[in-house]
C-alpha cells in the first residue's frame, strides 16, 4: 500500500532549453516530449538511469507561470508509482488527506491520482508494476534518445526538503500514516548559533527517499530559513543523485563549465581521522572538494552544484555509495555548512 519508486520529479523553470542543457551535461538525456497542443505548458522527459525528471516551462499565463511567480523555479510534483494504487488512495484518506485529483484512467490507461505532499509541492501517484522498469510519464510522447553528458547518473538518491520550523513532525507524520514511509533516521545538527532538526523517511523498497528538515526554534536565522523566504514556504531544496565514479565526474564536469560550492581545505585536515581509509585518496577528494561520510556499512562521497537558478530555489547533489545506507551528522553537517558558506546562497533569508 506505500510507493514503491520515484516516478519522476516534475520541475517548473522559466527557461527550459538551459535547464535541460544542464541536466543533459549530468548525465540525462532526452527521451520524452509533451504534445504541441498541451495548452498552457511545455515539457521535455529526462532519463539517467532510473532516474526521470520532466523539465516544464509556461507558455502563456497559467498554473506554471504562477508557480514561478510565487515561489521561483522548483519542484512541483514528486511523481510516485504504486502497486495497488486503490488500496494507496484509501489510506491516504483514513489519514485524512484529501485527494487533489481522485484516481481516473490517464491517456495511456495508466491509472492515476493526486494527492498534496508539501507546500506547492503535490504527489502524482500511478499504478505500476514494482518489477516493471521506469515508464514515461501518461500524456507525453517518446522522441529519440539523445546523448547523454558525462554525469552519469544512475538514480535518483534522495529528495531533501526545507519545511517551517514547527512542520516537521506533522509532516512526518503524514509520510508515516498516508504513504506508509518509514522512519529511518534522525539528527539535531547545531552549526554555531544556527541549528536544524531532520529526519529521514524512507519507502519499505528503498525507492522513495526523503529528508526533511526544519529550523530549530530559538536559534539564529541560517540557510534554511533563507531557503524557505526565497521560496516564499516550504520546498525542495536539492535533489541528490547516484552516480558511479564521483572523483572523475566532477573534474570532467568542472572542465565543461560546472560549478560546485567549495569545500576548504581544513575540512580534509582530520579526513582520514574521521572517515577512516577510503579507496580515493585525500588529494583526490580535495582536488575534487568532495566530501566524506562513514556509517556503519561503508563509506559515501557527495558534492553540491550551486544553484543555477536566479533565486537559488533549487540546486543538486552528486553521491557515490560504497556501501553506505544512511546519512550520519557528518554528512547533513557538512551540506549545512558547504550551503551556508556559499556566497551565491545566503545564509538567512
Amino acid at each position: 500500500m506505500s510507493p514503491h519508486r520515484i516516478e519522476y520529479v516534475d520541475l517548473y523553470v522559466r527557461d527550459r532549453e538551459d535547464t535541460v542543457r544542464q541536466l543533459t551535461r549530468l548525465g540525462f538525456r532526452a527521451v520524452g516530449e509533451s504534445p504541441r497542443e498541451a495548452g498552457d505548458r511545455r515539457s521535455t522527459v529526462l532519463r539517467g538511469g532510473e532516474a526521470q525528471l520532466v523539465v516544464t516551462s509556461p507558455l502563456r499565463d497559467g498554473p506554471v507561470s504562477e508557480y514561478l511567480d510565487r515561489h521561483g523555479d522548483g519542484v512541483a510534483d514528486i511523481a510516485m508509482s504504486c502497486a495497488d494504487l486503490e488500496a494507496t488512495m484509501a489510506r491516504i484518506r483514513r489519514a485524512g488527506v484529501r485527494p487533489l485529483v481522485s484516481t481516473r484512467a490517464a491517456p495511456d490507461g495508466t491509472a492515476t491520482a493526486a494527492v498534496p505532499g508539501f507546500g506547492p509541492v503535490r504527489h502524482t501517484l500511478l499504478q505500476r508494476d514494482p518489477d516493471a522498469p521506469v515508464a514515461p510519464p501518461p500524456g507525453t510522447r517518446p522522441v529519440a534518445g539523445t546523448a547523454a553528458g558525462p554525469g552519469a547518473v544512475r538514480a535518483c538518491d534522495h529528495v531533501a526538503v526545507c519545511l517551517p520550523t514547527g512542520a516537521l513532525r506533522r509532516t512526518v507524520a503524514t509520510y508515516e500514516e498516508a504513504f506508509g514511509l518509514e522512519r529511518y533516521s534522525g539528527e539535531y545538527i547545531e552549526v554555531g548559533a544556527q541549528a536544524m532538526d531532520s529526519v529521514v523517511v524512507r519507502s519499505p523498497s528503498g525507492g522513495v527517499t526523503f529528508t526533511l528538515i526544519e529550523p530549530a526554534a530559538g536559534h539564529e536565522p541560517g540557510q534554511i530559513d533563507g531557503f524557505l523566504a526565497r521560496n516564499a514556504g516550504p520546498g525542495v531544496q536539492h535533489l541528490a543523485f547516484l552516480v558511479d565514479d564521483l572523483v572523475r565526474q566532477v573534474r570532467t564536469l568542472r572542465a565543461e563549465g560546472a560549478e560546485f560550492i567549495p569545500t576548504p581545505d581544513a575540512y580534509y585536515r582530520t579526513l582520514t581521522e574521521r572517515v577512516g581509509d577510503l579507496a580515493e585518496t585525500v588529494e583526490e577528494l580535495r582536488d575534487a572538494w568532495v566530501l566524506a561520510d562513514r556509517d556503519e556499512w561503508g563509506y559515501l562521497l557527495q558534492i553540491f552544484m550551486r544553484s543555477p537558478f536566479p533565486r537559488s530555489t533549487l540546486f543538486y547533489e552528486l553521491i557515490q555509495r560504497h556501501d553506505a545506507r544512511g546519512f550520519g551528522t557528518d554528512n547533513i553537517r557538512a551540506l549545512y555548512e558547504a550551503v551556508a558558506r556559499d556566497g551565491r546562497i545566503p545564509a538567512a533569508g
